[in-house]
């Protein structure tokens, strides 16, 4: 398992657990697979894995609490899984912390896909080592009002306090910060943050910048509507 991604996958449905869970080793993930929320933060703490796979609907603690739950302990990356694309699960989801999700019925080949998205923009390439985010060219640290970001430590300061931003907030806010006063349409920060190569719902845009605007300040990142959002300079 030292050799494999290693990924906690949360399901209640014996059929799609089972089945799920062989597709992903064969693909080549250590998997562990638990029935409900209880025993699947239990294999969290145990384990550890590199990436947790979350059903919302489980028994005795929901995925979105899981998830909750996750986020208060780690910025380990995390998909959700939802029964319906237009469910408000979804937002619940991603406001818990999670960095994506996938509805249900799900293609194995798509699943994977998505994985291993998430895994490149966390520094995994199916169970190699970390590697941190690429920083701008030239790096160093990037000043706007109160706000510091330095781009070859990874760390962000507020008034001087550090900011603890997951690895997808810390991405959001490099494309941000490089291009301060630039509009950044939502299909162009899919494609870089979330390394979409595909169309995908812009919902996880925007409640990552909700996200990213409670921790750097609600003023920073101005909504351009009908074009995307943009950092004052």
């Amino acid at each position: 398992m030292a050799d494999q991604t290693h990924v906690l996958f949360v399901e209640d449905d014996d059929v799609i657990r089972e089945a799920t869970q062989l597709a992903l080793e064969r693909d080549g993930f250590a998997v562990t697979a638990m029935p409900d929320g209880l025993s699947g933060l239990e294999a969290f703490r145990a384990d550890r894995p590199d990436i947790a796979l979350l059903d919302v609907m489980v028994p005795g603690l929901d995925g979105v609490s899981l998830c909750r739950r996750i986020r208060d302990e780690s910025t380990v990356p995390v998909i959700m899984l939802s029964a319906r694309a237009d469910s408000i699960d979804v937002v619940l989801g991603l406001e818990a912390g999670a960095d994506d999700y996938v509805t249900k019925p799900f293609d194995g080949a798509v699943l994977v896909a998505r994985i291993r998205a998430v895994l490149r923009r966390f520094g995994h390439a199916g169970g190699g080592r970390a590697e941190e985010p690429a920083s701008p060219a030239g790096g160093g640290v990037l000043t706007f009002g109160d706000l510091e970001v330095d781009t070859e430590g990874m760390e962000v300061r507020r008034a001087g306090q550090p900011v603890a931003l997951t690895p997808t907030e810390m991405r959001l806010l490099l494309e941000f910060s490089t291009a301060p006063g630039t509009v950044l349409s939502r299909d162009k920060l899919l494609e870089r943050v979330w390394d979409y190569g595909w169309g995908g719902d812009t919902r996880v845009v925007d409640v990552h910048v909700q996200r990213l605007r409670q921790k750097i300040g609600q003023d920073r990142i101005e909504t351009v509507r009908g074009f995307g959002y943009k950092l004052k300079a």
